[in-house]
């Protein structure tokens, strides 16, 4: 199979390139440094290919409290690449399958977390705008299936967790900034001080289990949106304490400080049609990922950051 990914050079992206590989797909990997999507003639190089997959995965955002201050920014980012995305797709490419991915923040949080929910409600203030590109990425696929006939697949995931996150600088994703603040603390001695009162709830996917069911479903779906989940979600309380019991830190030294964002209070996805569809799914046990992310880190010691400096 001759496949197209954006976002490329991603969390996702890296680890479901390298899967379509393994398997023997020929691959066009595209990063922000091979094709400005913000861009309407970024993909015309690509024009004569003829892809039977169009993974769509580029997206303009961070974790922790980014989409707060650039509300604006993330709206036309994202709005142009992913409109550039799809005309190309329409245009160039309408014999192949568009699998594009949502977001669990699109949901509005007075609503049960299932797909015919997702264009329903207002979703968090604090994530509105890029929740809303992500409906908008919807809402697109649907028009274009409605008009030209076009095939899709739009998948809602949980957030994804394992080996080889790259942050480059930016914010990390909650599992990863707890388990660098507890090592920190084991390591340095330094306070561990995490945000919110402790009781905001989240759950995690392990990110390989994520690449498997995203082509399994690819297989077996056209034209649906599917949760990708895991049907159980913890307090952030929960994950510290079993991050320190596998770290070796003590909890009760960690600080909750209850006036720093934390966004929503609960992101657990309905993963009842992810089940109907594939009722044998497996996923990785919660503290299996747990420790293999935690020797990551020990393993690549450069991630927990420099060192404090000694006092003089």
């Amino acid at each position: 199979m001759k496949a197209l990914v954006t976002g490329a050079t991603g969390f996702l992206g890296t680890a479901l390139c390298r899967r379509l590989r393994a398997r023997g797909d020929e691959v066009v990997a595209l990063g922000s440094r091979d094709a400005d999507l913000t861009r309407p003639d970024a993909l015309v190089p690509w024009s004569d290919c003829r892809f039977e997959r169009i993974f769509h995965l580029a997206a303009w955002t961070q974790a922790g409290d980014f989409c707060l201050h650039h509300p604006g920014e993330q709206w036309i980012i994202n709005q142009l690449i992913n409109t550039h995305v799809l005309a190309w797709w329409q245009k160039h490419q309408p014999q192949a399958k568009l699998i594009a991915i949502g977001s669990s923040c699109a949901y509005a949080p007075d609503r049960e977390l299932r797909e015919e929910n997702y264009l329903d409600g207002v979703p968090h203030d604090s994530l509105f705008s890029y929740a809303m590109t992500k409906r908008m990425l919807y809402a697109g696929l649907l028009a274009l299936r409605k008009q030209y006939g076009l095939t899709y697949l739009c998948l809602v995931p949980s957030t994804l967790y394992g080996l080889g996150y790259h942050a480059d600088g930016r914010q990390m994703h909650f599992i990863y900034d707890l388990i660098r603040k507890i090592l920190r603390g084991r390591e340095y001695g330094e306070p561990v001080v995490l945000w919110g009162d402790g009781h905001q709830r989240r759950e995690l996917v392990w990110l390989d289990d994520f690449v498997d069911i995203l082509l399994e479903l690819d297989e077996r779906c056209v034209n649906e949106l599917v949760n990708v989940g895991a049907g159980q979600e913890f307090s952030i309380r929960e994950f510290a304490n079993m991050i320190c019991r596998l770290a070796g830190y003590d909890p009760s030294a960690i600080r909750y400080d209850s006036t720093r964002y934390v966004g929503a209070r609960s992101k657990c996805l309905s993963t009842v049609k992810l089940r109907r569809l594939l009722p044998n799914v497996h996923l990785t046990p919660l503290e299996h990922g747990l420790v293999r992310v935690i020797r990551w880190f020990e393993d690549n010691r450069a991630l927990l950051g420099p060192a404090p400096k000694a006092s003089s």
